[in-house]
C-alpha cells in the first residue's frame, strides 16, 4: 500500500512539472492556434490508446502513474539520444516529443 502511494506522489510530481513546461504553454498556444489544439488532441488520442490497449491490466493502475511512466520513458529515450528536452518557444513548430508531452498533460488534467 505504501509503495502504491509513493508511486502516485512521484507521478503527480512528474505531471506537475510537465504541466509547467508543456501543459500550460501548449494549452495557451492551442487557444490561439486551432492547429496546435488539433495536434495535441491527436497525440492525446494516441497516448490514450497506448495506455488502454497496450498496457496489460492498465485498469488496475492509477492513470496518473501510467501517464507519468509513459512521459518518463519518452524523456529517458530522448536523453539517451543526446537530446535536451527543453519546451519549445513556438508551439506551432513543436516537434513530436513536445506535442506528445503536452498530450500527456492534457490527459492528466482531464483524468
Amino acid at each position: 500500500m505504501l509503495g502504491s502511494a509513493l508511486l502516485e506522489v512521484s507521478a503527480r510530481k512528474t505531471l506537475k512539472s510537465l504541466h509547467r513546461t508543456h501543459g500550460a504553454p501548449a494549452t495557451l498556444a492551442a487557444s490561439a492556434y486551432p492547429a496546435v489544439s488539433a495536434l495535441v488532441d491527436q497525440h492525446a488520442a494516441a497516448v490514450r490508446d497506448i495506455i488502454d490497449l497496450g498496457v496489460e491490466n492498465s485498469g488496475n493502475v492509477p492513470v496518473s502513474v501510467l501517464l507519468a511512466g509513459y512521459a518518463r520513458g519518452l524523456l529517458d529515450n530522448f536523453r539517451e539520444l543526446g537530446g535536451a528536452p527543453a519546451a519549445p518557444h513556438d508551439w506551432i513548430a513543436a516537434d513530436w516529443l513536445h506535442l506528445r508531452l503536452a498530450a500527456v498533460c492534457q490527459l492528466a488534467h482531464s483524468a
